[in-house]
This record gives structure tokens, C-alpha cells and sequence, in this order.
């Protein structure tokens, strides 16, 4: 198995093809954490737990009589807050004597084949229990009656482990969870750099990289999304790591709300690193025999470079995180009608945008905002997920039928979590929204949210999609999240019971989502959040694919999608041909293909000259279509190390294709330009098609083409199709 136990050294040691995790049983049953990088065969290593000598200041543990342990220098496993160790901590209790120490200690484990959901949460799955090895290491709060099961799983074809906690309540009385990380790793050094993906509404994941230094380091958010701020990842990679080369710790939370990841590096020069549901605003009553489950937390290690560590999660996510129908069928070729129409549509129009999508050869129509209630901005009918006939003289059975008849499918917009004061639900249940007694209540972009926290909130809407769902053919659901949450709290819930309602929120929307794809399965959904807003694993369980940035320009596009393609892979990324006047349609093509690819524009106010150029845009979607969505990715030149111009690369699993994509940001001042490939065989043959030249795969990595005869003026590209010679 790729989990073991050594009854002789008391450890746990955990192997995957890129790295070797080891935590143990020390004395007075710590779990003490000894060793994750780089594969080695060992397991007795329990001199690697051994800090320099410490102040008196450090607390000496009473039960591990042992010389140099102390709880604040150990390594601990999973840290608990006032027990001797003052660095981060991963747990904290409140307990019925309302102190909050807590000292978790080894019990029992068992190992076992396969990997089992998380009740109420997204988490990566196993196709066959022989995927993967699975671990649970049952500690216990002898004092408190406090039990809190580790929770590990090792992906034996991936170099990647997870991680989650399920909290149980042992004791008489009931307890509240003030902190739940899911994951605490301890490493002996701080020669790191924290990659970080910062942004903001139509800039979002940008990469960010700072060397780590002591003191305490965060990544958060608490705006009840992960968030166009910041993404529920992180990455510790060994200073001067390249997309080729270094050590690369790379951690990914399965979660879409508050999230925290923390990295404290204290006087002795080790680092340790906290992730999980933010303790800001979260208390969780916990009643005796009841259970908790923290998020699932995703780690990959390996010593070949950040690029490397991408393609773990890539594989990962792919095959273990993407699910249902659209996991490998292929993702219809779509046009929608927000930057062409706005709101300002009717049946006419968008039967006009369907014939003209049809001569196109896209194979989709998606209705966006605006089919609903009286809305004709965004001032109202949020919740009244019943067809505008005014809009729609035909009914949206109609208008759907018109688009089939045509040949094309039907996909429709929702944003179930939100609701609009002039609507007819809001003035029939104004309590339905998240507020607070006694406040003003908060409200963006005209809308409040929701109170998803409440399952007669999340029946009703239910109901209103189901009806709409069932009821028509519709193929396709974009479901939207336009603002951040305020004035959380539920006047349903007591006093003591205010702290979950964030964490309520979540498992409601996850709820809805997971009934949305139980009940219409062929449906595939596309979440979006003002664009990137929420694109975390947590949403790419229940929707394989996430609009990656309502910001469609394709120079603009670039960092967002190399920021995103640090952990997340091309088939989950949402990307769109649009209107925008930067840069030509075939620099358009060439960007957004590196997605799920569309259009967002009006078809009838493009040229014919245009629209012939779509048609062949479309031949090479379904040409490169299993390159794209299925190869690996190496980005070759990025935005963050080069202002002129970008290049990355898709490879064919068996190396038999690959697909170069280059895009100049603005005009080089140094015209001369050779661009090395990588990922490829070196012992194959490759015709570059469009010069018909024959190279080998190490000539292609290590020479690389001569690509200064190609354009290089701003806003350019061009693409490179190489294919293995028989």
C-alpha cells in the first residue's frame, strides 16, 4: 500500500510517485510530524523532530519526559491552541468551562483501500478503490472529551495527498469549534517563497511571490466567497524554483467561503503552515454525539519545479475532482448574449443570434441576465425565476424550440443566491435575506443575499429552477454570484449558534448545486462569480467548468489565465471570443482557446469577412479540442517574467502532439527570437505543420525554433501545431 505503519518506529509513512509524508506516535502519544519532500525509503527518522536548544520560556510536556521536547518546539502534527505550543494553531475548543485549551493526543488508526465523501462537502473522489490508500488517525481530548479523527488520502498515480479533520463531541455537554484547520504542516527551514493569487474584479489571480521571513504570513478571505481577492491556494517553493526546477509545496482548500491560510516562521527558522475554514466569525456548536467536518485540503510535492506541480493538480482535478458527464464529454461550443445584448433582448433577437451562431457552427445559444420577472436592469426580479413575456412573447418554451429547430441547444442564466428588493419574493418574505436585526442592510449592485443558511429559503428556489428545468430543454446552466456577504446572521438560529451561519451558507449552496446535478445530470453547469469570484475546487465538484474573468480582452487575459493555471487545468476554465477592440479575432481565438471556448458578442453586427473567420476558428477548436482539454500544460514564456510577449505549450499524454501558443503583450525590442519547447520525446520525429520542417523531439527542447520570421507587432500571435512523424 502507499500508506504504511512501522510498529517498531511508531510512524506513519505516506508515499506518492513525487514525495514521502512521515508523522508519528512520539512519547505520551503526540503526534509528531518528521518529513515531507522528495521520496526516500526510510521510516526510522525520529531525529529529524529535534529542534535547537529552546528558552526556559518553552513549556516542558509533563507526560513525554523526554530531553529537548517541548510542545513549542516540536513539529507537532496537528497544533491545538493552549497546550504548550504558542505558534499557529490548527485546533481550538471551547469547552462547557469556556477555556479554550485543548490537547489532542493519539489514540488508535486504521489504513484502508479507496477514499470516502465528505458528508455535506465537495471533496476529490476515486474512480476504483485502488487509486488510493486512505489513513485515519483517531486523537482524543481525554479532559474534554474532544475526539478529532486525521483524516489522509494518498492519490498513488498522483503526487498528491488530502487532508480533513472530522471533529466529534464525546462528552456530556456541548463545545464549541473556535478554529478547524484542515491541514498543519511543520518544515525544517524558511529558504521559501510564497506564491500567492492576488486580485480583484476583472484582474483576478495574479501571481504573487515574496521570500518568507519571520513573523506570520496570511492569505485570507471573509467575504463568504473564496473570492476574486484572493484563491484558497498557496505554494512554498524553494527560492530561485523555476516552472522547471526546485523544491515546490503546493496547497489547494476544497472550499468555497472563508478560507485562511497562514505561514508562521518563528525564532528557530522552521515554518509552519495552517489552512482552512477562516476562524474570523466561525464558532460551531458542536452537541454531545454530533460531528463536524472541516474542508478537505489538497497537498503535492514535488523537486521538479512549479510547472510540474501544476500539472499534479491538473492530472489531479481532471480525474479526481471534475465529475459526472462533462468529466470527458466534450463541452459544446457555445455563444451568449451578455456583451452583445446586455439585458435588452427579445425572442426576435436571440433567434437572430441563433441563426447566425448556426452558420457560424457554434452549437449552443445561452440566454444571460435579463429573461425574468420585469428585469431590465439590474435594479430587480431577482428571485422571481419566472419568464418575462413581455421579453419573450412565445414563452421560453418557445424561444427554446426556435433555437432547436435551428440545430443548436439551450442554456439559460441563474443566480440562485441572490434576491432583489423589488421582486415579488423579497415583498413577500423580506426575512429571506441575509440581515441583521436592528441594521441598515447592506446591499450591492442592487441585490441582497439570500438566506441560504435557511432550507425553506433553499426549497423555494429549488422549486422555482426545478419548474424552469423540467420543464423545458435546456442543456446548460450558468449560475452567477454578484456580491459578497454582509450582516451575516439568522434570526432562526440562537444566540450561540450565529458563529456558523457563513459555513451554513456554503453547505446550503453546495446542497442546491448537488440536487441541481442529481436531478438533471446532463445539465452542465458553469459557475461564475462576477467572473472569477468563487473559482475554487470547492465549485469544480459540482460545475466542471468556472468563468474565468468577466474582463475578456485577450492581452488582459493573460495573467489571469497563466495566474490560474498554477493549479487549476484548461478544461475548467471558461474562455471567450468577445468584441473588445485590443487585438485582432484571431488573437482572440488564440487566448481564449486555452479554455473552455465561446463567444460573447452580437453575430449580427460582424462582418461577413468576420463571420469566415469564425468558421475556421471553429475547424481549429474541434481540431486542437483533445490537446487543449485533455494535454499538459508548460508555460514557456509568462507575463510575470516578460512584458513583451507570452508563450505556453499543450502536450498529447503519449508526447504524439503538441499545440504552441505565442502572443505578443506589445512589440519586442528584440526581434530575434528562438523559443525552446519542453514536455516532448526527445527520441520522436515532429512535423511542424505549417512549414513542413521535420526536427527531433531533443532538437525541438534543446536548440528550439527560430520563430524571428514571425509576426511580432502588438497584439499578434500565432499558433504552432507540431505532430509526431511516422
Amino acid at each position: 500500500m502507499s500508506i504504511t505503519f512501522s510498529e517498531k518506529t511508531k510512524t506513519f509513512k505516506l508515499d506518492t510517485p513525487t514525495s514521502t509524508y512521515i508523522f508519528g506516535v512520539f512519547e505520551g502519544n503526540y503526534l509528531v510530524h518528521y518529513y515531507y519532500g522528495a521520496p526516500i525509503p526510510d521510516t526510522d527518522v525520529e531525529e529529524l523532530r529535534i529542534r535547537p536548544g529552546f528558552a526556559s520560556f518553552a513549556p516542558d510536556s509533563p507526560t513525554a519526559r523526554v530531553f529537548n521536547f517541548s510542545p513549542d518546539v516540536t513539529p507537532l502534527e496537528y497544533s491545538t491552541f493552549g497546550a504548550g505550543d504558542f505558534r499557529l494553531s490548527a485546533f481550538a475548543v471551547k469547552n462547557s468551562e469556556g477555556n479554550k485549551v485543548t490537547d489532542l493526543r493519539y489514540v488508535s488508526h486504521k489504513i484502508y483501500a479507496g477514499k470516502k465523501a465528505l458528508p455535506g462537502l465537495p471533496s476529490l473522489y476515486v474512480n476504483s478503490d485502488d487509486e488510493a490508500d486512505t489513513l485515519e488517525v483517531l486523537t482524543e481530548d481525554k479532559v474534554t472529551g474532544v475526539k478529532a479523527t486525521l483524516i489522509y488520502t494518498v492519490f498513488k498515480t498522483h503526487g498528491a495527498i488530502t487532508r480533513s479533520v472530522k471533529v466529534e463531541n464525546a462528552s456530556d455537554k456541548p463545545f464549541f469549534i473556535d478554529t478547524v484547520h484542515s491541514l498543519c504542516v511543520d518544515l525544517p527551514g524558511y529558504d521559501y517563497d510564497m506564491l500567492g493569487l492576488y486580485g480583484r474584479w476583472v484582474k483576478e489571480r495574479s501571481l504573487d511571490r515574496y521570500p518568507l521571513h519571520r513573523g506570520i504570513q496570511s492569505i485570507k478571505s471573509k467575504r463568504g466567497s473564496s473570492s476574486h481577492n484572493h484563491n484558497p491556494f498557496t505554494a512554498l517553493v524553494k527560492k530561485g524554483a523555476t516552472e522547471d526546477y526546485g523544491e515546490c509545496y503546493g496547497f489547494n482548500l476544497v472550499y468555497s467561503s472563508n478560507f485562511s491560510i497562514d505561514v508562521e516562521v518563528e525564532a528557530f527558522a522552521t515554518s509552519r503552515l495552517v489552512m482552512g475554514i477562516n476562524p474570523d466569525g466561525f464558532s460551531w456548536e458542536l452537541a454531545p454525539g454530533e460531528e463536524f467536518y472541516s474542508p478537505e485540503a489538497v497537498m503535492v510535492f514535488t523537486d521538479k519545479g512549479i510547472g510540474e506541480m501544476s500539472r499534479i493538480f491538473h492530472k489531479l482535478y481532471s480525474n479526481n475532482l471534475v465529475r459526472g458527464k462533462w468529466k470527458k464529454a466534450k463541452r459544446p461550443l457555445l455563444i451568449n448574449n451578455w456583451e452583445g445584448t446586455g439585458m435588452d433582448f427579445d425572442h426576435d433577437k436571440l433567434v437572430s443570434f441563433a441563426k447566425h451562431a448556426k452558420d457560424m457552427g457554434l452549437e449552443m445559444l445561452v440566454m444571460d441576465d435579463g429573461w425574468f420577472g420585469h428585469r431590465d436592469d439590474d435594479r430587480s426580479s431577482l428571485g422571481d425565476w419566472y419568464v418575462a413575456e413581455y421579453k419573450l412573447k412565445h414563452g421560453l418554451s418557445g424561444l427554446i424550440k426556435a433555437v432547436n429547430d435551428l440545430g443548436l441547444e439551450f442554456g439559460i442564466w441563474f443566480e440562485p443566491e441572490m434576491i432583489s428588493p423589488d421582486s415579488d419574493v423579497y415583498r413577500a418574505h423580506p426575512d429571506w435575506c441575509l440581515h441583521t436585526e436592528g441594521r441598515d442592510k447592506s446591499i450591492a449592485r442592487t441585490q441582497y443575499v439570500m438566506d441560504f443558511s435557511r432550507k425553506d429559503v433553499r426549497d423555494y428556489v429549488y422549486g422555482m429552477m426545478h419548474k424552469i428545468l423540467s420543464e423545458n430543454n435546456i442543456a446548460y446552466v450558468k449560475w452567477d454570484f454578484n456580491r459578497n456577504l454582509t450582516e451575516v446572521s439568522c434570526a432562526q438560529l440562537p444566540p450561540e449558534k450565529q458563529g456558523e451561519i457563513f459555513h451554513r451558507f456554503v453547505l446550503g449552496t453546495y446542497e442546491v448545486m448537488d440536487r441541481l446535478i442529481k436531478d438533471f445530470p446532463h445539465i452542465l453547469i458553469e459557475n461564475c462569480s462576477g467572473g472569477g469570484g468563487r473559482f475554487d475546487p470547492g465549485m469544480l465538484y459540482f460545475s466542471p467548468q468556472i468563468w474565468t474573468s468577466d474582463n475578456t480582452d485577450p492581452i488582459e487575459r493573460l495573467t489571469i489565465q497563466f495566474g490560474t493555471s498554477l493549479c487549476y487545468p484548461a478544461l475548467t476554465m471558461g474562455a471567450h471570443v468577445s468584441a473588445s477592440r485590443r487585438a485582432s479575432y484571431e488573437t482572440k481565438k488564440n487566448v481564449a482557446l486555452w479554455g473552455s471556448f465561446g463567444y460573447e458578442l452580437d453575430p449580427d453586427k460582424l462582418s461577413p469577412e468576420t463571420i469566415e473567420e469564425i468558421k475556421e476558428q471553429v475547424k481549429e477548436y474541434h481540431r486542437y479540442y483533445d490537446v487543449i482539454h485533455y494535454g499538459e500544460l508548460y508555460r514557456l514564456i509568462t507575463p510575470f517574467e516578460n512584458d513583451f510577449r507570452v508563450a505556453w505549450q499543450m502536450v498529447a499524454e503519449d508526447k504524439s502532439e503538441a499545440l504552441v501558443t505565442v502572443v505578443n503583450m506589445r512589440q519586442s525590442y528584440d526581434p530575434f527570437f528562438i523559443l525552446r519547447l519542453k514536455g516532448l520525446d526527445p527520441e520522436k520525429l515532429y512535423e511542424v505543420e505549417d512549414t513542413g520542417n521535420t526536427y527531433s523531439g531533443a532538437y525541438l527542447m534543446n536548440a528550439g525554433l527560430n520563430l524571428t520570421h514571425k509576426p511580432q507587432g502588438d497584439g499578434e500571435s500565432y499558433l504552432i501545431h507540431i505532430v509526431e512523424k511516422k
